[in-house]
């Protein structure tokens, strides 16, 4: 299947539901909650530590498990390279959604 046209998402509301549709594998899943809760401890140590450097390892964590996920599990090409701004958006919503219960984890 191939993605769809940028002009196909009106609003990040259309292409939530395509971004999980991205994302059914489980393993592709937990690897971006592996992903990006390692972002939000980066982010905590180097705030807390004053140590900015970490601050570039937050998208190669984040990126790096999620793009693991999509290549090895889930074998689809990563939405992020066609939606950047929504597929990040996707990510913390998808992430919040697991948290309450909303999908499975």
């Amino acid at each position: 299947m191939t993605a769809p046209s940028a002009e196909r998402f009106a609003s990040f509301a259309e292409f939530y539901p395509y971004y999980l549709q991205e994302h059914s594998n489980p393993t592709c899943r937990r690897l971006h909650y592996v992903g990006s809760l390692l972002v939000l401890t980066i982010l905590a140590y180097a705030l807390l530590s004053q140590q900015w450097l970490w601050l570039l390892a937050m998208p190669l964590a984040g990126y790096g498990f999620a793009w693991v996920g999509h290549f090895v599990f889930e074998k689809n090409r990563p939405a992020t390279f066609q939606y950047p701004l929504w597929s990040f958006m996707g990510d913390w919503v998808m992430l919040k959604d697991a948290f309450t219960g909303r999908i499975r984890f």
